[in-house]
């Protein structure tokens, strides 16, 4: 099946709620990690899931409320100019925030090994077998340039499984359409404190922690 590496060069839908919701609204607030940032040691440290969820993703988040604010301002001001200025801000912290949000949940210390049931049996399907799929994920994210992600996501129109690439904090759906399964962080605030540079060596230890349950219930819940 031919449905396999998609394009992340789409123009990105809007992140923030739509426009006549921003008034309203409550404000983005930091999730719980639903584990110790210890708990997914060795493979990743604490200190890098301290700082990666306390600090990195905690700023997307303040930056987010502020942007939004500031947007909401401009609306009210007919403040055409502000609003599209405002829109880099929203797209990199919305997107921060989206992103780190699914990832955490992408990881348990009770992670690793390979999935079961639909999800496997889509992996099998899409890339022929658990080892190549793993393979082409690790090959993408290793080649993002710069900062970004590497993903699994949902082709809902074509009811396939496919690998995609986002640089930065470009969001996965609003970016290529997919619907996110599985992110893996390659920003180097995601690894660079225990691997340094060799982010080969971080995605082979990121395997150990992949949640498969998480992913295969995110499966599940886009096919409904």
């Amino acid at each position: 099946m031919l449905c396999r590496l998609a394009s992340a060069g789409r123009s990105s839908a809007k992140v923030v709620a739509p426009l006549g919701c921003l008034a309203s609204r409550q404000k983005h607030t930091l999730p719980d990690l639903p584990y110790d940032y210890g708990a997914l040691q060795p493979h990743i440290s604490a200190e890098i899931m301290q700082l990666h969820h306390s600090k990195h993703h905690a700023t997307y988040v303040n930056n987010l409320n502020v942007a939004e604010e500031k947007y909401k301002e401009a609306l009210a001001k007919g403040d055409v100019t502000a609003q599209v200025s405002l829109q880099p801000a929203l797209k990199f912290n919305g997107g921060g925030h989206i992103n780190h949000t699914i990832f955490w949940t992408n990881l348990s210390p009770n992670g690793g090994g390979e999935p079961k049931g639909e999800l496997m049996d889509a992996i099998k399907r899409d890339f022929g077998s658990f080892a190549n799929f793993k393979e082409k994920l690790t090959a993408v994210s290793v080649g993002v340039q710069g900062s970004g992600w590497g993903w699994l996501g949902y082709n809902k129109e074509q009811g396939c499984l496919q690998i995609a690439a986002c640089a930065n904090q470009d969001p996965l759906q609003g970016t290529t359409g997919l619907i996110p399964l599985l992110g893996i962080d390659v920003w180097e605030h995601a690894y660079y404190l225990q691997y340094k540079n060799v982010r080969p060596d971080y995605l082979k230890a990121i395997w150990n922690v992949i949640n498969w349950e998480n992913v295969s219930s995110r499966y599940a819940d886009c096919k409904k």
